[in-house]
């Protein structure tokens, strides 16, 4: 059974039809909404901040997903905030930033605190995205840290709404099987 746990008596928010892999570790303050998936050994910790993750999002296998507590100097720390119909590669490292709605993350990225990632964004396996970087649309993003690579192409850009498809397709599956 998926460990979801409170933080101070604040529990996650799970949307309708979502699937949590059993493996899968949900704490505190944390928001799926509909149709999200969340696959095998991934944790997303909401306890010194918030996270909220929009509909038919995708979280992979052994990604990490957290944030940075409220001080003095940020009094707002760093919430995670996913838009919609966003695909999270496996083993990516999301900490205290904003992803717009239709991003591909690649397989092994990281995107730190603040960043700020627009919506219909490619990001290539194993990226760097620094504090503060923002990533415009419409573009491919590579490297370590980060650079433009290059637009978008028009097929691409259906694609990050199609890869999104793609997994709540599949999640469904697993929810039927689970019965």
């Amino acid at each position: 059974m998926t460990d979801i746990r409170s933080y101070k008596g604040i529990y996650p928010t799970i949307g309708n039809k979502c699937y949590l892999d059993n493996s899968a570790i949900v704490v505190g303050k944390v928001n799926l909404a509909d149709d999200v998936s969340v696959w095998p050994f991934v944790v997303i910790r909401g306890d010194v901040n918030t996270i909220s993750i929009g509909e038919r999002t995708n979280i992979q296998d052994a990604s990490v997903l957290h944030v940075s507590r409220t001080s003095a100097t940020k009094p707002n720390g760093s919430p995670l905030i996913i838009g919609c119909d966003v695909t999270i590669g496996h083993k990516v490292m999301l900490h205290g930033c904003q992803l717009g709605s239709r991003i591909l993350v690649g397989m092994g990225a990281t995107i730190m605190d603040d960043a700020i990632i627009e919506d219909d964004v490619m990001i290539a396996a194993g990226a760097l995205v620094p504090p503060n970087k923002i990533l415009k649309s419409g573009y491919l993003y590579v490297g370590t840290p980060v650079k433009q690579a290059r637009k978008l192409t028009d097929d691409e850009i259906s694609f990050l709404k199609r890869s999104a498809t793609n997994y709540v397709e599949l999640k469904d599956d697993y929810l039927l099987e689970s019965i």
